[in-house]
């Protein structure tokens, strides 16, 4: 069976088609997933562990007296796993850290007037809760990328939740890398109701102040409905998979649908587009995508998703950068002759890959990057998940007699506009204290009484 994807002349489309052309398959099924995770949130609320127990059952296909992966358990898992996957891994975690690590923020402090200090300290977030996807494609990588800056950050508590499999297991790759990265608890809980679970507590898994990961559309709309309640904070809405590619004639076309079936095998729901100037380009891509899905293993996932998906011609380049700042995608492959160039003109996007030679296969693994990248258009306001995303800022300030001195007339002056007369007075009481210190102290100096 071939692939059928959209062809699309974005000069003869009218303003409602061109959105409709960039709307996410998942919007389309927004309502009746908003109401099915709504119910599962309320049922783990009420029911505790009973009812992540029957969601197990029913979602995952496996009953489970205890959620806790058990030191033998993973154990187990490292036994299972071959030496050169563990080295992969290593290594992968080796080079995450390294990029990470560069880019921790340090506090600072700077006096803002005489007698005035202000600070910014940082600490780490107490307890946090990492979901690693493990449905049809288990993702150890995750667990690389969100416990590597978790550790850099000192989070005191680690917790982990990731689906069972059939057999009541967790996925070993997946706990291996737990491990690697100093996680301090793993449970087998997947789906909403994993979300649920670490975002209000229950008798097996601890409340947590923040949540992160990837996740399908039920796990989205569950951290999003979850940090709406105001009960927990997240990383940011990291859902379906996506990439958009703008590549110009001299693009490799086998590349290019590559890159696009990489992220299309994610799942039904994932989408991928190709922007380009060259009609071309797009045909020798369309006959590539045949021929590659022809040996996929996992092809008939990859025709569910490309099925949602388009291949945009354009007049210009400059055009496909318009509707990719529009998209605003989680990944954004540039296929171009001079990529690097074309970089300023990137405006909204979770990570760029630059040039024919940077698939997006290696930000999901082993570049150093993180991979926790904001979905669904998020990415015009959400950064990736990094050391920072686990850390609070802490402003801190001091002002000494002189520092009340040098800057109370300008506070009392903005309460009193803003008619706030307690504010003002807070400030007014210490300039009085202050002026008097200051008219005692020479006497004090002289010895007088």
């Amino acid at each position: 069976m071939s692939a059928t994807v959209q062809r699309l002349d974005w000069r003869a489309l009218d303003e409602a088609v061109r959105a409709a052309a960039l709307l996410r398959p998942a919007q389309a099924v927004a309502g009746q997933t908003r109401a099915t995770v709504s119910d599962v949130i309320d049922d783990v609320r009420a029911r505790d562990d009973a009812a992540l127990r029957e969601l197990t059952r029913r979602l995952d296909g496996v009953s489970l007296d205890a959620f806790e992966v058990s030191p033998g358990e993973f154990d187990a898992a490292e036994a299972a796993i071959s030496d050169d996957l563990l080295a992969a891994m290593r290594e992968a975690a080796a080079r995450i850290e390294r990029f990470h690590a560069a880019g921790i923020a340090k506090p600072y402090a700077v006096e803002t007037a005489p007698g005035v200090t202000c600070e910014r300290v940082i600490r780490a977030i107490r307890r946090v809760g990492l979901y690693v996807p493990a449905g049809s494609a288990p993702l150890p990588s995750t667990a690389l990328m969100l416990g590597v800056p978790a550790r850099l950050a000192g989070c005191r508590e680690v917790l982990l939740c990731t689906p069972p499999r059939k057999d009541g297991t967790a996925d070993p790759a997946v706990l291996v890398a737990a491990r690697l990265t100093g996680v301090h608890r793993v449970f087998k809980i997947g789906g909403a109701q994993a979300i649920a679970a670490m975002a209000y507590g229950t008798a097996s898994v601890p409340r947590c102040d923040k949540l992160f990961g990837p996740g399908n559309a039920y796990v989205t709309e569950a951290k999003q409905q979850v940090a709406q309640g105001g009960v927990v904070a997240i990383d940011m809405p990291a859902g379906p998979s996506e990439v958009l590619v703008i590549a110009d004639d001299g693009a490799d076309a086998a590349f290019v649908a590559a890159d696009l079936l990489s992220q299309a095998e994610h799942g039904p729901d994932s989408q991928v587009l190709l922007v380009s100037d060259s009609e071309g380009l797009l045909s020798r891509v369309e006959a590539e995508l045949d021929r590659q899905l022809s040996v996929l293993s996992r092809a008939d996932i990859a025709r569910l998703a490309l099925a949602k998906s388009r291949l945009i011609r354009v007049e210009a380049i400059e055009d496909a950068f318009a509707i990719s700042n529009a998209y605003a995608p989680e990944h954004l492959i540039l296929s171009l002759r001079e990529p690097r160039a074309w970089l300023d003109s990137v405006e909204a996007a979770g990570s760029v890959f630059l040039g024919d030679y940077t698939p997006e296969a290696l930000g999901d693994y082993c570049s150093g990057t993180n991979h926790v990248l904001p979905t669904a258009g998020a990415a015009r306001a959400y950064s990736g998940v990094s050391v920072a995303s686990f850390q609070n800022f802490v402003s801190v300030q001091s002002a000494s007699d002189v520092g009340i001195g040098a800057i109370g007339a300008c506070a009392v002056t903005l309460a009193e506009a803003e008619g706030l007369e307690a504010h003002a007075n807070a400030v007014r009481l210490r300039l009085a204290a202050a002026g008097r210190r200051e008219h005692a102290a020479p006497r004090q100096r002289s010895g007088e009484p």
